[in-house]
């Protein structure tokens, strides 16, 4: 029997590696093809839908972003899709500079948009798409339909045009080998379908028609939606209101729109007020403990302060979106502005995201090891 288990969280390190190959998938969206040595097998082990951090320097300034990998598990080779984001400094230069034989820094799998695949099941999956949120369901998808041959895979997949539509081809020859498990319904919001309801914005009302016509949720295993945060919020509000439980819908955000304000591995620059109001950050990485000093009045977060001491803190996207940054509140209290990445059971179990934490109480104790 052949199972695929989800994740435990890793240590978020980055090792060098090779790019191998550089694939145009449309006229803005790139895959990158990463060469993974013998020695590093183990570290890249990954699951379909999780994603890495890439770190590089552009115009002398440290850049991090996250990229879900695309394919299935393959020996010796990692993908992933980078689509470029409007004004983006990273995605920009990828686009424009990345090339075969080029190294860089890459972090080691994460993230828990992935589910448990057996031989034996037989199981209904959907996924809901936007834009490069086809990414890590392209991995899903097609993991669930070589691993498990009873199970079923329905995607319906949002784009302005043809011509934005990223994996075109593959998504074709996906449908063509599993005709009868793979269902493929195309949403483009600028071009007129022969359905009425594949035509257009995928609003609330062409949602409520899917449900009704196309995916009966009773029907239905589990859900995957990735895209736009509108786009997701949207569909988990009319998944609830149609009945379908929490605990079968899986989501994943690339961005809120509130991006974060970490700089680089050195945390935007602060100046600790020795005559004034100040609070005590205190956290453990790698068994090592360290003390910071934060002033009140400049509401830090956690992850920025650590920063200025220990440049190998971890985080990807500081967003409150990836959960690299995880750790665990020990003693103290802290705000937390966003979370798109813990579930419930780990907040209660005093996990918080550093970068979108903010100490309330004079000190405060976080261990990233826990």
């Amino acid at each position: 029997m052949t199972t695929t288990t989800l994740p435990a969280r890793r240590r978020a390190l980055f090792h060098p590696l090779t790019v191998t190959g550089v694939n145009r998938l449309t006229e803005d969206a790139i895959e990158v093809v990463f060469e993974i040595p013998d020695e590093l097998a183990e570290d890249f082990s990954y699951l379909p839908g999780q994603y890495v951090a890439l770190r590089t320097t552009i115009e002398e300034e440290e850049l991090r972003r996250s990229y879900s990998i695309c394919s299935a598990q393959t020996a010796g080779e990692l993908r992933i899709a980078i689509k470029k984001d409007f004004g983006g400094l990273f995605s920009t230069w990828a686009l424009e500079s990345l090339t075969a034989g080029m190294q860089m820094n890459v972090m080691i799998p994460q993230g828990t948009f992935t589910t448990t695949i057996d031989l034996a099941d037989q199981k209904h999956y959907v996924a809901i798409a936007a834009g490069s949120g086809i990414t890590p369901i392209m991995a899903l998808a097609r993991s669930v339909l070589a691993k498990s041959p009873g199970s079923r895979f329905t995607l319906v997949y949002a784009n302005r045009t043809a011509q934005d539509v990223m994996f075109l081809e593959e998504l074709a020859d996906l449908k063509d080998r599993y005709p009868a498990r793979f269902s493929l319904n195309h949403v483009l919001s600028r071009e007129a379908r022969s359905a009425a309801v594949f035509s257009g914005r995928l609003d609330h009302e062409k949602l409520q028609i899917l449900l009704t016509e196309l995916i009966r949720p009773s029907q239905v295993d589990e859900w995957f939606l990735c895209g736009p945060f509108e786009l997701v919020q949207l569909c988990r509000d009319t998944l609830k209101a149609a009945g379908v439980p929490q605990t079968e819908i899986n989501f994943e955000l690339f961005t809120t729109g509130h991006p974060g304000t970490v700089e680089g591995s050195r945390g935007r620059r602060v100046v600790e007020d020795p005559g004034g109001a100040n609070q005590r950050i205190t956290f453990t990485l790698d068994g090592r403990t360290a003390l910071v000093t934060t002033p009140v009045n400049a509401r830090e977060t956690v992850l920025n302060a650590a920063l200025r001491v220990r440049p190998d803190v971890p985080f990807a996207c500081a967003g409150g979106v990836c959960g690299t940054c995880r750790a665990k509140l020990i003693d103290g209290e802290v705000t937390m502005d966003e979370n798109w990445a813990l579930e419930p059971d780990e907040v209660e179990a005093g996990y918080i995201l550093t970068c979108q934490s903010h100490p309330v109480s004079d000190a405060v104790t976080v261990d990233y090891d826990a």
